[in-house]
């Protein structure tokens, strides 16, 4: 038996819960990253709702296991506490690099537009 027999009702109501609340928050995620238009708001969808949707099938399988194994299991704390402080962080240092990117100047060229002319000679 792999345990999923054996999981109690208790146990198996909040993990079924979790694992598909986790699944539409990641879908929702996912939906506005190709939905929405302009790149900072394809930014905050993902990085919120992502991180929301990961924790929520992390508490999932952190309930399960320990149900299944009788001991306390800690290893999904770790992950959620790593994800939690990252995702931010990433999202923020991608975002940075586009507002760079802006004020240089670089974010109006196509690719492969060789020209030198500044973004503000080309609207001309």
């Amino acid at each position: 038996m792999t345990g999923v027999e054996t999981l109690p009702w208790w146990a198996a109501v909040p993990v079924a819960f979790l694992l598909v609340l986790g699944g539409l928050i990641a879908l929702i995620g996912a939906l506005g990253l190709a939905r929405l238009e302009h790149f900072y708001q394809r930014m905050h969808g993902p990085a919120i709702s992502i991180t929301l949707g990961a924790g929520c099938i992390l508490a999932a399988s952190m309930v399960y296991f320990t149900v299944t194994q009788s001991r306390p299991v800690i290893h999904e704390v770790l992950i959620s506490a790593f994800v939690l402080m990252t995702a931010p962080v990433v999202a923020m240092m991608i975002m940075r690099a586009a507002v760079y990117r802006e004020l240089r100047g670089e974010g109006d060229r196509q690719p492969g537009d060789e020209s030198t002319h500044t973004p503000e000679e080309r609207r001309a």
